[in-house]
């Protein structure tokens, strides 16, 4: 009985664990994409400014 409920607990923590770790790395990339499509927007925005200034 004494193994079996270790074995539940370590299975609930082992799922804790999981989801703190999958929410880390989910947040990691959602930043990254958001940084990401800033800097896309940045750079096309200057090329279309410094296109304009090079006429």
């Amino acid at each position: 009985m004494g193994r079996i409920l270790l074995l539940v607990v370590a299975v609930i923590v082992g799922f804790f664990l999981l989801g703190t770790v999958l929410s880390l790395v989910a947040g990691i990339v959602k930043w990254a994409l958001i940084i990401g499509v800033v800097i896309l927007a940045v750079a096309a925005l200057s090329k279309i400014f410094g296109s304009r200034e090079a006429r």
